[in-house]
């Protein structure tokens, strides 16, 4: 049986290489894309290799960034623009196999095993990608190659820009030496836990107990352990294919600190209403929600409730937010609200009934998804909440969704 061939292609400072491309008068320059600094999202969310040379991070503030380097130029993101670009780069992949795995934007993993005999070996395609990457588009992209997902994303992070990194058999002397967070899903609050106990890299990872590593992280622990010995066997999805989600939210950094009760309410209710819209729009109900609160300090915390009936009304989601976040209260005024509506499950027709509880939400969701009609017709601020009124800065908030779109074969499977 033929070894996979797995490419992981990462286009090289994505937002701020296409404001380059387009903009040839930032060429050169330190650059970054920022968020809009008057709604309190004033932090960068990418930068070109020129300021990279100052130090600038992803996701440190503007005045931070402007302390360091004090010729830095600004620029607001274009998304319209970034996934038009994107498309570009996935109609390349797609020359290539019809097995493409998008991770964000900028992102994709291509299993290439059945188009090594048309195309060459796997470094022979990424080197060939590549190249047409900034002969048709402009922008470069590293690409790593393995026999897995988890050392292909890997081989695309060890060498930029524009590289070809191969890991396959000799992946131990390739990478064991390198950090531990280097391995996608060891975020900041693993590796730390995982220095605690004197494991820094990602061989020393490798050679961990198992067990006290399940112990320790839970069955991530497991989940990392086979990924640093190169085990893992997860297929690339096929081009246009969604992974189900249990999961629909919304955030949002509010341009003033939320006070009073009357702020929180308003918040809440502008995240339940676009969650609840959209879990209406694919015919889902969820069994519980979550709330993320972060104070004017950044710290922040999680907590999530049952409901008693599923639902895919924007009143009930609400009602447990606010029961959560007034259980919850934190001691200082809050920066930022995110709503999670969590255990979700899909229901086309929804069955009848005569208890008190679920008749009220049957009519609840009878008026919401006739307010949806509305809004689709007239406009969203076509029809709001009276508390809405209170505050018309608040309230007219575009919250940051997880959305998900689903393929209409998945749907039908359910209808």
């Amino acid at each position: 049986m033929q070894q996979p061939v797995i490419l992981h292609s990462d286009m090289n400072n994505f937002y701020a290489s296409v404001e380059c491309l387009d903009n040839p008068g930032l060429r050169g320059k330190p650059v970054a894309v920022t968020g809009d600094p008057d709604a309190r999202h004033g932090i960068i969310l990418a930068k070109n290799y020129e300021a990279k040379k100052y130090g600038i991070m992803t996701g440190e503030p503007l005045w931070i960034a402007r302390q360091k380097c004090p010729e830095i130029i600004f620029t607001p993101p274009r998304y319209d623009r970034y996934i038009q670009m994107s498309q570009a780069a996935g109609e390349i992949y797609e020359e290539y196999t019809d097995r493409v795995e998008s991770f964000g934007l900028d992102e994709c993993w291509l299993d290439v095993t059945e188009s090594t005999s048309l195309f060459g070996n796997g470094k022979e395609i990424a080197d060939e990608i590549r190249y047409r990457m900034k002969r048709e588009l402009g922008i470069t992209a590293s690409v790593g190659v393995s026999y897995n997902k988890i050392f292909a994303k890997l081989g695309s992070d060890m060498h930029k820009p524009d590289a070809t990194t191969v890991i396959g058999a000799d992946f131990k002397e390739k990478i064991w030496h390198l950090p531990a967070d280097m391995l996608l899903y060891v975020g900041k609050a693993t590796f730390a836990k995982l220095v605690k106990y004197g494991i820094h890299t990602i061989g020393e990872l490798a050679c961990a107990d198992p067990a006290f590593l399940e112990q320790l992280l839970g069955k991530n622990g497991i989940m990392l352990w086979a990924f640093a010995n190169g085990l893992d066997h997860s297929p690339v999805s096929h081009t246009y294919s969604h992974r189900i989600i249990k999961t629909v939210g919304n955030s949002t950094t509010t341009p003033r600190d939320l006070i009073t009760d009357t702020d929180v309410k308003i918040i809440l209710y502008i995240l339940s209403e676009s969650i609840a819209e959209r879990m209406r729009k694919e015919n889902f109900y969820c069994r519980s929600v979550q709330i993320t609160i972060r104070d004017n300090t950044l710290a922040s915390y999680e907590r999530q409730g049952q409901l008693s009936l599923p639902t895919c009304t924007a009143q009930a989601i609400f009602k447990k937010a606010y029961e959560l976040y007034d259980q919850n209260r934190p001691s200082n005024p809050v920066r930022s609200l995110g709503v999670r509506a969590c255990k979700l499950f899909y229901m086309k027709y929804r069955q009848l009934s005569f208890l008190e509880d679920a008749a009220r939400d049957q009519r609840q969701e009878d008026l919401e998804r006739n307010i949806d009609q509305i809004r689709q017709r007239f406009g969203h601020y076509s029809i709001q909440r009276g508390i809405m009124l209170m505050d018309k800065k608040l309230s007219r908030l575009d919250p940051i969704a997880e959305h998900t779109i689903y393929p209409e074969a998945f749907l039908k499977n359910r209808s």
